[in-house]
């Protein structure tokens, strides 16, 4: 309830989508959410590309930085890999070095 949802319905889809295939117990349990996101000050404007981008991040973070497979960003975005491949490259997204990762 404390979080501002900066994303779209999708995002709150996925979150939901992925309690439900992480977690193990008979109730359903939110994911902690963990990423911090920049904020944006009230009346900023922000990008679609810059908008895109933070979305791409959280969920590539939230994956563990898996793009391809079950349980990967471009699943959990419902896109295709390649596209989300495109994506990344177009809005100078790059794995961090392993020990930035965990």
């Amino acid at each position: 309830m404390n979080y501002n949802w900066p994303g779209n319905v999708r995002e709150l889809e996925n979150l939901i989508e992925r309690g439900v295939i992480l977690g193990s117990e008979p109730l359903f349990k939110v994911p902690e959410l963990g990423i911090r996101l920049p904020e944006i000050h009230s009346g900023a404007a922000i990008t679609l590309n810059e908008n895109e981008r933070r979305h791409i991040l959280w969920t590539l973070q939230k994956t563990g930085w898996k793009v391809r497979g079950r349980g990967g960003a471009a699943e959990l975005l419902h896109i295709h890999p390649s596209t989300l491949a495109f994506r990344m490259k177009k809005l100078g997204i790059k794995r961090p070095s392993a020990s930035l990762v965990e």
